[in-house]
């Protein structure tokens, strides 16, 4: 028998099966990159060279995470979903996953993520990719590829997310025309955290026609341009790191559509640096939490102000020179018209005339009227048995009013309702502030209970209330004979100015139907 006809030994056999074992194991893991459709375009230029090309008139397919936002990481994409919509537990399994995610090629990093962020998940509960995830995009897009994308006459996005995150927040913000981004597999309507294949939707080649002239952007990065559409393109322009680097954060005011609603209880950015910090400061927070709620519940005003002074939970105020009480002539007391930011805002008025002061609401927790350490209010939605209600509290003294109806995070102010301008001319305007860095104390979606928990976890809390002059006489319903709505608006515009806001006819209504598909009702 000739050598090349010898049969493996057992012993040779048993070597043979254990370096095919991890090669085949590697070959599972590695990434595969494909470059057909990088070369089949015709050409191929670098945007360093090409400062302002004219995309007026052709259609732009762009690489959304590696030509549009500015980060290079998708791991806070992924953990906000794995806060927001699973929990806490979740967000930690995926931050101690990110040591594996760093060593593993990044499309199976990419499929980690998925499964870990959305195995479980209810599809028709799911509304992170409407209410939470277009602020953290929009904060994330660079200035320079911003104009360059929305320059050209129908944009086709690309994304290796999965389409339900991007979707709403390219079409809805960027206009984008059509979005091409993996579908997630769903089995008896739960998601089972695996992605389909990545195939072009032919509706949008056949009956749009988008991509007769097209013009891809990607990176220099390989698997940006590794998606069929880009084989369609008579050009690819190529954006570099050190060109991303450079880029500026796209201003606010250039926002295609002003941010006002969003939703979801992280203030911060979730990289991976800032997971940590949120998850080491959590047990002290607790207790921080701990001191704050019992100071506040049951000290008295003015000395809970100062306790939570001392655990970082501050807040400044600025009066008028002129007086804000009542008329002598008048029977009650005066009414405070604030614009609502958190759940606390009725609180910090109370901390800036040293009194407590009733307030009314529209909706609230049992939770957080019981544990509440002023009087609450709360009105059953009924014009005539609200009016009522609020005469008689404010017959007997001082009373607080968000006529907003619902918080709004951003420098926006909502629509005001007028209720409270046919009731008393004492009306003194109170424009408040807050600040945060950790997390959100209000919810439209989540679980409204633990809003003041939120609220007092945060490591920082700042509150800066501006009471506001009253309103003369000749600006008021009674006395001065003007339409109530006309008096609503006029509180508004005042409390927008010493803010820096902007007023909206925009109500709370609005708001939850964007945010939780609801109208609000607690």
């Amino acid at each position: 028998m000739m050598p090349h006809d010898k049969q493996p030994t057992p012993k040779m056999a048993g070597k043979l099966f254990s370096l095919k074992a991890p090669c085949f194991l590697l070959s599972k893991l590695l990434p595969k990159r494909s470059h057909q459709y990088v070369s089949s375009a015709t050409n191929s230029n670098s945007l360093v060279h090409n400062t302002s090309p004219d995309f007026s008139n052709r259609t732009l397919v762009f690489h959304l995470e590696t030509t549009l936002l500015k980060s290079s990481s998708l791991f806070p994409y992924f953990m906000l979903v794995a806060f927001e919509a699973g929990g806490l537990l979740r967000a930690l399994v995926l931050f101690f996953l990110y040591p594996l995610l760093c060593l593993v090629g990044r499309n199976q990093a990419l499929k980690i993520m998925v499964f870990i962020s959305f195995v479980g998940l209810r599809q028709d509960k799911f509304r992170i990719g409407s209410s939470v995830l277009p602020k953290y995009f929009l904060e994330d897009v660079g200035n320079e590829s911003f104009s360059l994308v929305m320059s050209g006459k129908r944009k086709v996005a690309v994304s290796d997310m999965p389409r339900i995150m991007v979707e709403y927040f390219l079409k809805h913000y960027l206009g984008v025309d059509a979005v091409r981004g993996r579908q997630l597999k769903v089995v008896s309507g739960y998601f089972v955290g695996l992605m389909e294949a990545n195939n072009v939707n032919g509706v949008v080649l056949d009956d749009d026609k988008m991509l007769s002239h097209a013009v891809g952007i990607g990176s220099f990065n390989e698997y940006s341009l590794d998606h069929q559409l880009f084989s369609y393109c008579k050009e690819i322009y190529l954006v570099s790191e050190a060109d991303k680097r450079n880029w500026q954060i796209l201003p606010r005011e250039k926002y295609p559509k002003p941010l006002i609603f969003h939703d979801g209880r992280l203030a911060f950015r979730p990289t991976p640096l800032a997971s940590l910090t949120m998850f080491m400061w959590l047990p002290m927070g607790i207790f921080i939490f701990i001191i704050r709620y019992t100071g506040s519940t049951i000290l008295p005003i003015q000395i809970a102000h100062v306790v939570n002074s001392s655990t970082g939970f501050t807040t400044t105020v600025s009066k008028p020179n002129a007086s804000t009480t009542k008329n002598d002539k008048t029977t009650g007391g005066v009414l405070y018209i604030c614009n609502h930011r958190t759940l606390l805002d009725p609180i910090f008025l109370s901390y800036s005339v040293m009194k407590p002061v009733p307030a009314v609401t529209y909706s609230m927790s049992r939770f957080s009227e019981v544990s509440s350490p002023i009087k609450i209010i709360r009105l059953t939605r009924d014009r005539e048995k609200d009016k009522k209600l609020i005469e008689q509290q404010l017959s007997q003294g001082d009373l607080v009013i968000c006529p907003e109806g619902t918080t709004c995070r951003e420098p926006y102010l909502l629509r005001f309702s007028p209720l409270f301008a046919e009731i008393t001319d004492e009306i003194v305007p109170t424009a408040i502030d807050m600040q945060v860095n950790m997390f959100y104390g209000s919810t439209a979606s989540g679980i409204k209970c633990l809003d003041p928990v939120f609220n007092l976890l945060n490591p920082f809390l700042h509150c800066s209330v501006t009471i506001l002059d009253k309103i003369p006489s000749s600006q008021t319903c009674k006395a001065g004979g003007k339409p109530r709505i006309e008096v609503a608006n006029h509180v508004q515009k005042e409390i927008a100015k010493a803010l820096g806001f902007e007023s909206t006819i925009l109500t709370r209504k609005d708001k939850y139907t964007i945010l939780a598909g609801n109208e609000g009702k607690v």
